[in-house]
C-alpha cells in the first residue's frame, strides 16, 4: 500500500469511525457490530468446550438470579453459563453471552457483590470496549505502517525509531483505554446493579475482598490494564450518591432481587 493511500485510510476512518459511550465519552469504533458480535459468540461457544461447566444447580441459580434482575435494564436475550473455575472471575462478550467463574461465586459473600461484577461485565458489552479495542489496535498497526513507509526502516536508526513507537503506542494508547475502559465499566455496573435495586455500597466491599484475596499485591497500575483497587474504590465512592439515587427509585419502583447463594 502507498503512502498515500495509507494516510487516505487513516483520515477516513477517524472522521467515520467517531462514536459516543454511554458515559458520554467518545470513543474511536468502526468495526461492524455484526462482526464483533459474531466474534463474541464464536468465542463463547469455544469456551463452553475447553472449560467444564458447572454441575452445582444453586450456582447457576444464584448467577441467573442476579443476571436477569439486571438485564430488563439492557434488553436482549443473554445466555449466562456458570464455569467450574476456581479463579475469581466472570466476563461477558458482545454477542450477549455471560460467563460467571465458581471461584467468583465462591468469594462474594451476596447477591449485591455478584450484581457488581456482572453489572460492570455487561458495562464493557454495552460500552462497545470490544469494538474499541480492536479499532485502536488496527489504527496504531497502521500508525507502524506510516511510519514503515515514511522513514528508512532499514537503517539503524530508522529501526530504533520504529521499536520505540511500538513501545510508546502500547504504553501511552493501547494500556491506558483498557484502564480507562475498566474504570468507565466500573460506573455503568454501578448504576445498572443500583436501578435493578441491588445495593451499590456492596461494590466498596467486593473490590476490597478482591484486593484482599490476592494478597493486595498486583502489577503496577501504570502498566496494569485495570486500576488500582484503592483508585477503583475511590472513583466508585465518588459515584455513589447517584448510584443510592438509583436504588431508592427502584426500591419505590418494587425492584427488591432476593437472589440467594
Amino acid at each position: 500500500m502507498s503512502k498515500k493511500s495509507i494516510l487516505t485510510l487513516l483520515s477516513v476512518l477517524l472522521v467515520s469511525a467517531c462514536a459516543t459511550s454511554p458515559t458520554g465519552r467518545t470513543q474511536f469504533t468502526f468495526m461492524p457490530e455484526a462482526q464483533v458480535n459474531q466474534m463474541g459468540l464464536q468465542a463463547f461457544e469455544s469456551l463452553k468446550k475447553q472449560k467444564p461447566i458447572s454441575q452445582n444447580s444453586r450456582h447457576h441459580q444464584f448467577a441467573s438470579c442476579v443476571a436477569q434482575a439486571i438485564l430488563p435494564l439492557v434488553g436482549g436475550q443473554w445466555e449466562i453459563v456458570v464455569f467450574e473455575d476456581s479463579s475469581q472471575n466472570a466476563f461477558a462478550l458482545p454477542g450477549n453471552k455471560i460467563g460467571v467463574h465458581t471461584g467468583l461465586i465462591d468469594l462474594v459473600d451476596n447477591q449485591d457483590q455478584l450484581a457488581t461484577v456482572i453489572g460492570h461485565e455487561i458495562g464493557h458489552v454495552l460500552a462497545k470496549h470490544s469494538n474499541e479495542r480492536m479499532s485502536q489496535e488496527f489504527a496504531v498497526n497502521q500508525g507502524m505502517a506510516v511510519v514503515q513507509a515514511i522513514a528508512a526502516p532499514q537503517s539503524a536508526l530508522g529501526q530504533t525509531a520504529i521499536g520505540l513507537l511500538g513501545a510508546g503506542a502500547e504504553l501511552g494508547i493501547i494500556l491506558p483505554y483498557s484502564r480507562l475502559h475498566e474504570s468507565e465499566a466500573d460506573v455503568i455496573g454501578l448504576d445498572l446493579m443500583a436501578k435493578a435495586g441491588f445495593d451499590p455500597q456492596q461494590s466498596i466491599l467486593l473490590w476490597q475482598k478482591m484486593s484482599q484475596a490476592g494478597g493486595g499485591q498486583g502489577p503496577a497500575e501504570f502498566l496494569s490494564t485495570h486500576p488500582a483497587h484503592g483508585t477503583r474504590i475511590e472513583e466508585l465512592q465518588n459515584r455513589m450518591p447517584q448510584a443510592l439515587q438509583y436504588r431508592q427509585q427502584a426500591i419505590a419502583m418494587g425492584k427488591q432481587p432476593r437472589c440467594a447463594k
